[in-house]
């Protein structure tokens, strides 16, 4: 009887009183473990790289001393140092430019006109407002496929190092 090599030869006798037994996998699965650790650490970075993106944009606004005015939808009188706080600070600015202009938009006031000069500001201010919430939600986001990251990470790795389990199913002469 021929027997592959690495294989050992049984009976059916043999066979059937054989144990269910753990084997090393088939083939070599390292690279599967790095990628798996390379998602960890990568999955790290990202929430490290965002988590100092919010802190640098919030701690920018901050810096400009930005309060939110008494008519505000929300968060009347506090200072502006987050997503939520600069967007409704870029909606009351556009509330107030077009209340002084008479609802119309830069685009729509005349070249001469004065007004056009406050709206120009307030297009400018809300711009940047609104840079700052889209910075906010890029560095949640890149924690978010951080988080994701090491959890895909971490099932590679561990899948990876799992040992295979093989079942020998009894033998009858």
């Amino acid at each position: 009887m021929h027997v592959p090599e690495g294989e050992i030869a049984m009976s059916a006798t043999d066979t059937a009183s054989a144990a269910d037994t753990v084997q090393a996998p088939a083939r070599n699965l390292g690279l599967v473990k790095v990628v798996g650790i390379l998602g960890i650490v990568g999955g790290a970075l990202l929430i490290i790289v965002g988590i100092i993106v919010w802190a640098t944009v919030s701690s920018q606004l901050r810096a400009e001393n930005i309060t939110i005015p008494d008519d505000a939808i929300a968060f009347q009188g506090q200072t502006v140092a987050g997503p939520f706080t600069a967007y409704v600070q870029a909606d009351i600015i556009q509330h107030h430019a077009l209340e002084a202009s008479g609802g119309a938009t830069y685009a729509e006031l005349d070249r001469e006109d004065p007004v056009r000069a406050t709206m120009m500001n307030a297009s400018f201010l809300r711009a940047s407002l609104f840079t700052s919430v889209v910075s906010f939600g890029v560095s949640a986001f890149a924690m978010g496929i951080g988080v994701l990251s090491i959890l895909f990470g971490w099932a590679l790795h561990r899948l990876a190092s799992a040992p295979v389990v093989v079942k020998r199913a009894g033998v009858t002469p």
